[in-house]
């Protein structure tokens, strides 16, 4: 037997050397984290590759050892060294020469095929083992969890002759990554020794389903807490939208490492809470003691995207660049961020050279960018180039390039698409509804609607938030009430932005009570449900009303906006409360910060003008901090009247107003006007002859009414529709001498 072990003692350096370097170039490393193999080691490895068993023994025979344990320690050790580095084969080749085992070295070998994914192997090994103990039952328990085998693995749970903690948390572990959290929680709860291990499965698999009330019941029964503890919190409740006590946790951490950083970093980031990400990353860019990774910077690039400052985004390129940060993008995932970001600012040389540079890890998604980048910057043609080279087109890369035909007119197009795209979903078919609506064509959007009903396809919220826009835009209440019932019959609740829908569609249908009900109906509401309501009141004339929500809308804590404030003047003006009036304005930037705007000031100005206050209206306008626009000289003519006694503050509006604008229509007609009224014609003579020259006519008056599902429009003096002559009459009262005309 010593004879078999025996080789000469002698050993060339040059044919180690040769052997070695042959090895080399013939095996492929398949892990590049794993151990470093001595020089001993790597013969053996080639030896054993080979299977050229009386080499390897021999140099087996040669490793020193003190005495048969210290062997087999040493033997069992290379097996785990084999398995961890992806040599699982000649793991198994030296595990079956090896002249004794233990229960520790088949532990190692069986580890070996669970962590390499070789189950099958695995099994069989486990089955045809001597002896087990915890650790290979465990081992095993692993395999099959982690393969998705779980009803297999909770079999073999359940047979373990023994069990101990490390035991217990793989089973919950594995439950958790399997879906099943009531499995987990009902073995969690069997537990008796739980430890912080334990605790972290299970809150890490409530916080990834966003189940956070269990996940902080247990998380606030910890007695022993450490950084993954805290970190899973902090990602479960950003998961979940409630990034506000994510970063309440965050602040509270008695420690912090990368992971911690970066999930709070990303959490602003994917919250769209851009800036927040941005000034958290500064502030931990003061800390030494922990470094950024891979992940960080990912976050970073999204958060740089979603604020829209173009040379922030390329600061941050150059310092991946600069320190090589860029060089570990290993799965090209901070590449597809980066070709994103560029894409989202239209720097599409960057892009483009980013997409074509990192080719070899392009994506569907980094294409998409692409898409929608030349779709941004109205490359509509580049777009196209790149749609039909991709081998690889998702319902994304479709859906963009339908809404970049309708975003420039181009409709015939953009239903060609939809009517070819392999597979529809609710979003395109949502996208189709907006792109009519966007191009003005209601009567196609609705019928696109019913269409994508009769199909199976179940309305996205976004879908009817649409289409109730479009009732109140055009006034079809009789749609929008339809549309409603649609959304009492199949939704249980309705959500926010229906609701706000709702209320925007029937206050501008004239339905200010249905509007309000809807509005008292809502369990929660944001500044779009307070500001339509108040818009709506004020539409309306119901001052006193849009009043009483905007002091309800304090007591509630939100705070208002300009839209609110719009509101809120526009009420004083229809109701003409001068005073709250002046005291709403003032208090825009005095109390809430808010600096008017034209429009705010144009609602002031007709405040004014209704009061007969129209000198101190023009004083208003002198003492604006901006230029006015056409709009407010508009308004300030507009509220002048035909009368003497504001005649030179029309002309001066009107001057002002022509220098801005003057092919200004309205202003022209308006002055001359003034000049009739006022018996100055041969001003006016001369402004009509201007007007002619200038070829300035002003738009006839328009409106329309929904019979049976036809519009039917009508201008000012438009006489072309059949039934002119009896709705003439009827208008007029005229109906029965119509009548006996029509009889005769």
């Amino acid at each position: 037997m010593r004879a078999f072990f025996y080789r000469p003692a002698q050993f060339s350096l040059f044919k180690t050397a040769i052997r070695l370097r042959f090895y080399r170039t013939q095996i492929r490393f398949p892990n590049t984290q794993n151990a470093k193999l001595t020089c001993d080691d790597s013969e053996l490895l080639y030896y054993l590759s080979r299977r050229m068993f009386q080499d390897a023994r021999h140099l087996l025979e040669k490793m020193p050892s003190r005495d048969v344990h210290d062997r087999i320690v040493r033997w069992t050790c290379l097996v785990t060294k084999y398995s961890r580095g992806g040599w699982v084969d000649e793991a198994r080749v030296l595990f079956d020469i090896m002249p004794e085992r233990n229960v520790v070295t088949y532990n190692a070998m069986l580890s070996g095929y669970v962590q390499s994914g070789r189950l099958s192997e695995g099994c069989q090994f486990f089955e045809e083992m001597p002896e087990r103990n915890v650790v290979s039952w465990t081992s095993m328990l692993c395999g099959l969890a982690g393969a998705g085998r779980i009803e297999e693995a909770r079999r073999l749970f359940e047979e373990m002759p023994e069990r101990n903690v490390v035991s217990w948390n793989s089973m919950i572990a594995g439950l958790v990554k399997n879906g099943d959290l009531e499995g987990a929680r009902e073995v969690f709860d069997r537990m008796r020794m739980k430890n912080v291990v334990s605790c972290n499965a299970m809150i890490g698999g409530y916080a990834e389903h966003c189940r956070m009330d269990e996940a902080r019941a247990l998380f606030d029964g910890m007695l022993d807490r450490n950084v993954i503890t805290w970190t899973s919190m902090i990602s479960g409740y950003c998961r979940s939208g409630n990034v506000d006590e994510g970063y309440a946790l965050f602040c509270k951490m008695p420690e912090r490492n990368v992971v911690s950083w970066t999930a709070m970093i990303g959490g602003f980031a994917w919250n769209g809470f851009y800036k927040e990400a941005l000034l958290l990353f500064l502030e931990w860019n003061g800390n030494y003691e922990t470094r950024p990774n891979g992940e960080t910077f990912i976050s970073l690039v999204y958060a740089c995207a979603g604020i829209g400052l173009p040379h922030l985004g390329k600061q941050l390129h150059a310092q991946l660049i600069v320190n090589n940060w860029d060089h570990d993008d290993y799965d090209g995932r901070l590449s597809k961020s980066l070709i994103h970001m560029y894409s989202a600012y239209g720097v599409m040389d960057y892009a483009d050279f980013l997409f074509m540079k990192h080719s070899n890890t392009r994506s569907v998604q980094s294409c998409n960018s692409m898409i929608n980048g030349y779709l941004q910057i109205g490359q509509l043609e580049q777009a196209q180039n790149l749609f039909d080279r991709l081998p690889i087109r998702d319902k994304i890369s479709w859906t963009s390039m339908i809404t970049g035909y309708f975003n420039v007119g181009k409709v015939s197009k953009a239903c060609y698409l939809f009517q070819i795209m392999p597979d529809r979903d609710a979003i395109s078919w949502t996208a189709m509804i907006s792109g009519h609506v966007q191009n003005e064509l209601f009567a196609e959007a609705t019928d696109i609607f019913f269409k994508m009903r009769s199909e199976g396809v179940s309305p996205l919220n976004s879908t009817y938030s649409v289409l109730l826009g479009v009732a109140g835009a055009m006034s079809y209440l009789d749609s929008g009430r339809q549309f409603h019932g649609l959304l009492i019959k199949t939704h249980y609740e309705l959500d926010l932005f229906i609701s706000n829908s709702l209320i925007s569609m029937y206050a501008k249908c004239g339905e200010i009570d249905d509007a309000y009900r809807a509005f008292s109906n809502m369990s929660l509401r944001d500044l779009i449900s307070w500001n339509s309501m108040i818009m709506g009141f004020s539409d309306h004339g119901y001052a006193n009303e849009a009043l009483k929500i905007f002091e309800a809308m304090e007591q509630s804590g939100a705070h208002p906006n300009s839209v609110t404030f719009l509101g809120i003047l526009s009420a004083c003006s229809h109701a003409g409360l001068v005073h709250r009036g002046w005291e709403f304005f003032n208090a825009m930037s005095d109390v809430y910060g808010i600096q008017p705007a034209s429009e705010h000031c144009i609602c002031m100005i007709n405040l004014l003008g209704r009061a007969g206050k129209v000198k101190e209206a023009q004083e208003l306008v002198w003492r604006l901090p901006f230029k006015p626009d056409p709009a407010v000289w508009g308004a300030l003519l507009g509220i002048c009247g035909l009368g003497k006694t504001n005649a030179e503050v029309a002309k001066y509006a009107a001057k002002q107003l022509l220098e801005l604008d003057p092919l200004n229509a309205p202003a022209h007609v308006v002055l001359c006007n003034i000049y009739a009224a006022n018996g100055m014609h041969i001003e006016e003579k001369s402004l009509r002859r201007e007007m002619g020259l200038k070829g300035v006519r002003k738009v006839p008056g328009c409106s329309w009414i929904l019979v049976q599902g036809r519009v039917n429009v009508f201008l000012s003096g438009d006489k072309l529709h059949p039934d002119v002559e009896e709705m003439l009459s009827i208008l007029f009262g005229t109906i029965g001498e119509s009548q006996k005309q029509f009889s005769v």
